[in-house]
């Protein structure tokens, strides 16, 4: 009999001893034992490595508790930074409104006074400017200032309003201010006139309305 029939031979019937020859087993056994290890100590192993999975656990979700510790921390920094940085935000909106409110008088008076310039250079006129209290409130609805531009030349009388900007609002206020100046004064104006580079387009169908001439800059004025 060759090696591999012996082979084949061992494989078919060795299942067959191995259940009914208890001496052939433990001898089969004892010759495997080096190549694997015994239950006791597989099974000392293997919770051995249940256990160190545990504390790898443990340790992971102590480190993560203590870093959302951390990070709710340093959100609650970010958002006590974040509302410290909005009143402060808040405060310097109210301080630079307040200051350009101031200058926006000033650039509005500086404004016409330019106007008021070009319009003297190139017409040979005096732009007159008209401060009357209205003690009726005829025009802002309660005694008040009322302030406007006029010239008189050859004659005719012209009100204007010279502004760097004007809405519909401002459109009907001049209208009501060049009546009361007639009714003051007793003379009727022989024109209108506003000069502002920014017209609202309300504004203007209400200038289209009264009759008001409506010019982009002084030097668009073709004659006065």
């Amino acid at each position: 009999m060759n090696t591999e029939t012996l082979k084949e031979a061992i494989r078919q019937e060795l299942p067959h001893f191995l259940r009914t020859d208890p001496e052939l087993r433990a001898y089969i056994l004892e010759l495997t034992r080096r190549e694997y290890a015994p239950r006791e100590e597989t099974q000392d192993r293997f919770y051995d490595i249940l256990a160190e999975l545990r504390r790898d656990r443990e340790e992971q979700t102590r480190k993560w508790e203590e870093q959302n510790r951390k990070w709710e921390a340093n959100q609650e920094e970010l958002r006590r930074l974040h509302e410290e940085a909005m009143a402060q935000a808040l405060k310097h909106d109210r301080s630079i409104g307040a200051l350009g409110s101031r200058w926006g008088l000033q650039s509005e008076k500086a404004f016409r006074d330019a106007l008021a310039g070009i319009l003297e250079e190139n017409f040979a006129v005096q732009v007159v400017n008209v401060n009357d209290y209205d003690d009726e409130g005829v025009v802002f609805g309660r005694p008040d200032q009322v302030e406007l531009d006029v010239i008189i030349k050859n004659g005719l009388l012209l009100i204007c309003e010279l502004k760097s900007s004007i809405d519909k609002a401002g459109m009907y206020i001049f209208e009501r201010k060049a009546r009361f100046y007639e009714k003051r004064h007793g003379r009727q104006a022989n024109r209108l006139i506003v000069i502002s580079p920014m017209i609202d387009a309300r504004a203007r169908k209400v200038a289209e309305r009264l009759g008001i001439e409506m010019y982009g800059d002084s030097l668009d004025v073709e004659t006065l």
